[in-house]
């Protein structure tokens, strides 16, 4: 890619192939920015669902804390997993696996401060768990993955068949009201700028056409019918209100929009063998 241009940002297809090229390697570069700017609010060891601030501590969405102590859980799109030392600590063994290379390495930065961090890391694609069947009771990811792959419902059929039976995922996605809205923090965000039922995914390409970044869209009737069609039963649908004590703006959410439309949408699923 020429440095000296800037990506174009596009509505286009993009195939599974295409995204995981290009979501790695945009994470691989843009990783070190990522943890400087929102490290502070995601903590070395904190599980948080969303920009809203929503805590596991107090959510208890994969569980009561107290019985997590023990459980093997997969950490989805992890990051630098912050989610999973905060899942260590309450005495379960993690396993955080992401795509990015560069990510893992911010992960291994924050262990060499966390004594006894025992978090395992795995650099693996989503949509090919390098795992057994049946090899872990929990499943978690906050906006790790699933916003970022054209076939989302591989991705929910291999969490399943990684879980024992009647395991439990939860993850997050970007609320897919927010397609409809322009990404942006202030009053210009709160106006309907496509339509909501356009599926085609976001894309930011180089000047020869080859993406360096994809999102993918799915309404909130899509995300149910894919959680089923991977074999989970729908437990819980979670539209996190913004609290008053968050005052930040993380890309398009802000104190503003998040009092008026939901930004984050967390889908607890069971698995149904």
């Amino acid at each position: 890619m020429n440095q000296d241009h800037e990506p174009e940002a596009t509505r286009r297809d993009a195939s599974d192939t295409e995204s995981s090229r290009a979501n790695r390697g945009w994470w691989d570069r843009n990783a070190d920015e990522y943890q400087t700017e929102h490290g502070a609010f995601l903590g070395d060891d904190r599980f948080v669902w969303g920009p809203e601030g929503l805590d596991e501590a107090d959510a208890a969405l994969l569980g009561p804390v107290t019985e997590l102590k023990g459980r093997r859980i997969l950490e989805i799109g992890a990051g630098a997993a912050q989610c999973s030392r905060w899942l260590a600590a309450q005495g379960a063994l993690p396993v955080a696996l992401d795509l990015s290379h560069r990510q893992l390495q911010h992960a291994l930065r924050i262990a060499d401060g966390t004594p006894g961090d025992a978090t395992e890391l795995v650099e693996a694609d989503a949509g090919a768990l390098p795992f057994r069947d049946g090899s872990f009771d929990l499943a978690c990811s906050a906006y790790g993955a699933l916003p970022f792959v054209a076939d989302p419902v591989r991705v929910l059929r291999e969490v399943r068949r990684v879980l024992r039976p009647g395991g439990r995922f939860v993850f997050s996605v970007t609320h897919p009201i927010r397609w409809a809205f322009a990404d942006e923090p202030g009053p210009e965000g709160l106006s309907v700028a496509a339509s909501y039922f356009d599926r085609t995914p976001y894309v930011e390409q180089d000047d020869t056409g080859r993406a360096v970044y994809v999102e993918h869209h799915r309404t909130l009737g899509d995300r149910v019918r894919d959680v089923v069609a991977a074999g989970f039963r729908l437990v819980d649908l979670v539209e996190p209100e913004w609290p008053d004590w968050n005052t930040q703006e993380w890309g398009g959410w802000s104190p503003l929009r998040g009092h008026l439309i939901p930004g984050t949408a967390i889908f607890v699923c069971q698995s149904e063998h």
